[in-house]
């Protein structure tokens, strides 16, 4: 690799990739130490959704997951489908839907809403947060915006870990359910890995989201978030 290069040139290239190989293994160590770190922390708080959930919270939060040409794609619908078995266990009367609302063509939450509301819910007990643009933000605004104090989260087993932490680490007694019956590909867990990394360094810091605004406490009533500008 380096015969054609002199030899002081070569010394130096020679460290400058040492140092780039253990640079590299320091952050691969780094990733995989907060990944093990955050399961670790959040898997005492998963909840079995075949098991009786005997206490109360203030709401069940499903995060949003993408449309599909206007309808909730399969991964958020199946996020839906279990939010709404764990509202039918009557631990809760609320369902606070946090998703991505930041531009007119792409609303998440009022087709999750909407979704809700034909299973049976209540309109008036259905919440929307219009700027749950990450989960580390979904959670700082259930926290900030909606008065949350203890939830259940809904979503896919390789995302709760990083949810219900991030949840925790900002204050919310919060725990989770999995929401698992299709196959998801590798890639997602690869990604996961990338965000729970993020999210470890943003609990410690907990920057403010994209967008906060008044209160909206989830004791209340979900019309007030009805408002499909409201951002």
């Amino acid at each position: 690799m380096f015969k054609n290069v002199e030899p002081k040139k070569r010394k130096l290239l020679k460290h400058a990739v040492g140092l780039l190989l253990a640079l590299g293994v320091l952050a691969l160590s780094f990733v995989v130490g907060v990944n093990m770190y955050v399961v670790s922390y959040a898997k005492d708080y998963i909840l079995d959704l075949d098991a009786p959930i005997t206490d109360t919270y203030d709401c069940v939060m499903v995060l949003g997951a993408g449309l599909w040409d206007g309808e909730p794609s399969p991964m958020l619908q199946e996020r839906l489908d279990f939010g709404l078995q764990v509202y039918e266990t009557g631990c809760t009367e609320r369902m606070l839907m946090s998703g991505d609302h930041g531009r007119k063509t792409h609303d998440e939450v009022n087709v999750m809403k909407t979704y809700a509301i034909d299973a049976g819910v209540p309109a008036d007990n259905v919440f929307m947060d219009h700027a749950g643009f990450s989960t580390y933000e979904s959670m700082y605004r259930a926290r900030d915006v909606f008065a949350v104090k203890k939830m259940v989260i809904v979503t896919q087993g390789y995302h709760l870990y990083r949810a219900v932490y991030d949840a925790r680490k900002l204050g919310i007694d919060a725990y989770g359910i999995k929401a698992e019956k299709l196959q998801y590909p590798i890639t997602n867990d690869i990604r996961e890995a990338v965000a729970r990394t993020k999210d470890f360094l943003w609990c410690i810091a907990q920057p403010e989201p994209t967008y906060l605004g008044e209160t909206i406490p989830i004791s209340g009533s979900g019309a007030l978030t009805d408002d499909k500008t409201q951002i």
